[in-house]
């Protein structure tokens, strides 16, 4: 119960672009953070995007990696979450998590202990 859904991988050229998107009904509260992580197969899961609202008032941030390429938005109301990816290169191939919480810890927004439901993650290959 309240499982984010992905969707949106696939496999693209480098230099192309993707759009993901995640649906989180496990997040009850308004003022919790929603967030991107990404992990290549025997790796640490790295954090690449959140986004957090305040009102009508928002704050993003992103990894140095994905910065001025990737874009996160997303609709507070609705509980979903979108990640553009432009100039997309190979190094970005991973499995992309969507991750949310019921129980915002503001401290934590950019970490993975911040969160506490996660998505069955979407594949994204980027070919050289």
């Amino acid at each position: 119960q309240g499982q984010p859904v992905e969707s949106g991988g696939g496999l693209v050229q480098t230099g192309g672009s993707l759009r993901l998107s995640c649906a989180a009904s496990g997040r009850t509260s308004k003022n919790s953070p929603m967030a991107w992580f990404r992990q290549v197969s025997g790796q640490n899961r790295l954090f690449v995007a959140a986004i957090r609202w305040s009102g009508s008032d928002y704050e993003t941030n992103y990894a140095d990696s994905v910065k001025g390429r990737f874009t996160i938005s997303g609709d507070n109301d609705k509980n979903t979450v979108y990640l553009q990816m432009n100039s997309l290169k190979p190094e970005d191939t991973a499995v992309y998590y969507c991750a949310a919480t019921g129980q915002p810890r503001p401290s934590l927004w950019l970490s993975s202990s911040g969160y506490d439901y996660w998505g069955q993650g979407t594949q994204v290959t980027v070919s050289s």
